[in-house]
């Protein structure tokens, strides 16, 4: 398995513009990782990362120096909502979405993560809203997996955004679209969003991942507010990132699933702590390779 990093690992020093991006391919050079994916935030001109409204000239840098320094660009993750009753919103989403395919393509990527809906829960049992937003939902990815096969790219969801943030949701979804590009970027930390436990739901998706994120959070009672920094799972526990390997998900369980999987791809840190970025990462693929190693 390769392991790497998410450029949203690094969003706290990108954000104070602590470190450009050339700083983080630069880091992920000297680090323990070989690849960093992309996940571009926003359509801003002025984004660090790659987008759709970039200057050409800054993509075919970031490619360059990637190239020179022998760090692997391994997906582009960006946001899109593919739910909306509007056809004609749905249409344009589409299209936007190809273009991100289009500029994959051209950074030399191969796989790339969609999201199909706006982040947020809705109230209550939602399960009507899924259900009628579901074939929306699928005809849209299918359209773009099927532009994105001509391009030689592997298009997937991840589990994220509450609404299709459950193991059986996003299973429901990448086999309705039946397409052979298409399938999940598998956040092993993700489902405690929706109170579902890792041990059981990563299995569960491990046949349709195209990419696997590790990560972390500490898990507190509903009942138990900690303060200040936390959110809360659908159910109500309180959640904060954490360095891989020291919050509360049974990684260690999470790991022996996906080697027994056989499983051999892209596994990104995927940091979202309170403390420094560039600790969380050295920590976090320490502890992440070596807790596969162990598996």
């Amino acid at each position: 398995m390769k392991f790497g990093f998410s450029s949203y690992s690094f969003h706290q020093r990108l954000s104070r513009k602590d470190m450009s991006l050339f700083d983080v391919i630069d880091w992920v050079a000297e680090s323990e990782g070989e690849h960093l994916e992309l996940a571009a935030l926003s359509d801003s001109p002025d984004s660090p990362i790659p987008n759709i409204k970039s200057d050409p000239d800054h993509v075919q840098a970031v490619k360059t120096r990637a190239a020179e320094r022998g760090v692997t660009l391994s997906n582009l993750a960006v946001g899109a909502v593919l739910s909306s009753p509007d056809p004609g919103a749905v249409a344009a989403e589409v299209e936007r979405v190809k273009a991100y395919v289009d500029l994959a393509e051209t950074l030399g990527i191969t796989l790339m993560r969609h999201d199909v809906v706006a982040h947020g829960a809705v109230p209550g049992d939602d399960t009507p809203a899924f259900e009628e937003a579901l074939p929306r939902i699928v005809a849209a990815s299918k359209e773009i997996a099927q532009y994105a096969a001509e391009h030689g790219v592997t298009t997937s969801l991840e589990n994220h955004g509450f609404f299709v943030q459950s193991s059986d949701r996003v299973r429901r979804i990448v086999l309705a679209v039946d397409e052979p590009n298409f399938k999940t970027t598998l956040d092993v930390g993700n489902f405690v969003c929706v109170d579902e436990d890792p041990a059981a739901a990563v299995p569960a998706n491990l046949p349709y991942a195209s990419i696997v994120h590790f990560k972390d959070f500490y898990i507190r009672p509903a009942d138990a507010d900690p303060g200040e920094g936390w959110f809360r799972s659908r159910g109500g526990k309180y959640l904060r990132g954490a360095v891989v390997g020291n919050g509360d998900i049974d990684l260690r369980s999470v790991a022996a699933s996906i080697k027994a999987s056989g499983y051999d791809g892209f596994a990104s840190i995927e940091f979202e702590g309170h403390e420094d970025c560039l600790l969380g990462c050295t920590r976090g693929i320490a502890n992440a390779k070596r807790l596969y190693a162990a598996a």
